[in-house]
């Protein structure tokens, strides 16, 4: 492997720590600031504000990543999350931990970023099984962050933010001395006009060929807010566990993720084919939300989570399949647009989530994993609809 994979990934690794540090201990970190029991509604709006301002900017950066390299705005990106997490670690009062996921969400840019730069240096034969490596870092790290989140939030409710902080820190220090650029910058002068943030989406919606995989990523990163806005919240009410006992179960799935991502993508892909491995990884999650839905004693929960980790093998061939659809000049722009779209969904989600959950809280809070079945129910006409071509073939059509 080469070092430029070894530090991405590694930047990956260290972001997932970071983001996997606040899962367990958010709302307690909220109940303090707001006095309020049922936190639910600040959870969805401060995932909503962190997705609004993605959108606004994450298309901006991924144009700017194409003109003028990849790592400058990863740097950039890594830098808003440490602040982000600074403000998390010392606010006194609402409105300033949401100024700090405005800063993060403006921002970011880690992952599409992270996947420009992987389509860069990978062959197009090589992408699934990079893109999978991808995932499992970002799982490697859920196995560390949440189980350390927990463990510290128990001992001091700000001390896990101060912890990612550091850990964010690090990862800039990481990626400003060790990593290379992956391509030559084509210093073009930016258009201002190029920063309205619907003059991407108007670019990637006239490439009608893949509209229907920017749906698909778009129901995906919808259903996926669910677990950031209701695990913790659910894992308390359900099974009264404390923040070591959440971070152990959102650990225990990074490890069955890792190794789902690490080894299954390039094996499913070539078994299955890529829609066979996207409707199979559809099935373990809906089978799993099932079973998450109903459950009464926790030990299911983490008995659960292999068929869990399973639902995460098609993500790595959709992601390969939506690099064939645009030449390497313009990934950059693609990868910022789909996380845009991705952003878009995830503005409206987590305020569907949480007042979903504040209305079943009491009755039944197992119901929100049902709500994710339906979500996941709504892309597999999509995915019967995609068309798997290579991108030669694709502008052959054109």
């Amino acid at each position: 492997m080469s070092k430029s994979l070894i530090v991405i990934f590694a930047a990956i690794v260290l972001d997932a720590v970071g983001i996997g540090l606040i899962f367990p201990i958010l709302p307690t970190l909220l109940q303090s600031v707001t006095h309020a029991e049922n936190v639910a509604a600040y959870i969805g709006v401060m995932a909503a504000l962190y997705a609004a301002m993605q959108f606004v900017f994450a298309p901006v950066l991924g144009s700017l990543s194409d003109r003028l390299g990849r790592r400058p705005v990863l740097l950039i990106s890594l830098a808003g999350a440490a602040i982000n997490y600074l403000f998390l670690a010392f606010a006194p009062s609402l409105w300033m931990l949401l100024l700090g996921r405005a800063i993060a969400g403006l921002t970011s840019a880690n992952v599409s970023v992270a996947s420009a730069y992987i389509t860069d240096i990978s062959p197009e034969d090589t992408r699934a099984k990079r893109f999978g490596l991808l995932n499992a870092m970002f799982g490697i790290g859920f196995i560390i962050g949440p189980i350390l989140g927990g463990a510290l939030g128990d001992y001091w409710v700000r001390l896990p933010f101060i912890a990612a902080a550091v850990l964010n820190g690090f990862n800039l220090l990481l990626a400003f001395f060790v990593l290379p650029e992956s391509r030559k910058p084509s210093r073009e002068a930016i258009n201002i006009a190029a920063l309205n943030p619907l003059r991407p989406l108007r670019w990637v919606f006239s490439l009608r060929h893949v509209l229907p995989i920017v749906f698909v990523f778009s129901i995906f990163s919808a259903a996926g807010e669910a677990y950031g806005t209701s695990w913790a919240l659910w894992g308390a009410d359900t099974f009264q566990w404390n923040g070591l006992s959440i971070g152990l179960s959102l650990g225990t799935f990074g490890i069955c993720q890792a190794l789902s991502h690490a080894f299954l993508p390039g094996p499913a892909v070539k078994l299955l084919g890529e829609r066979n491995a996207i409707l199979t990884g559809i099935t373990c999650a809906c089978v799993s939300l099932i079973v998450m839905a109903f459950a009464t004693q926790g030990w299911v929960i983490f008995a659960i989570m292999p068929i869990f980790a399973l639902a995460g093998i098609g993500v790595p061939a959709l992601q390969s399949l939506a690099t064939r659809q645009v030449d390497a000049s313009q990934q950059g722009q693609f990868q910022g647009v789909l996380a845009s779209i991705v952003s878009l969904a995830s503005i409206v989600a987590p305020l569907f989530f949480s007042s979903f959950y504040f209305v079943v809280r009491e009755q039944w809070p197992g119901a929100i994993w049902l709500s994710v079945v339906t979500i996941y129910a709504i892309s597999i006409p999509l995915v019967l609809s995609l068309k798997f071509r290579s991108q030669q073939a694709e502008a052959a059509s054109v």
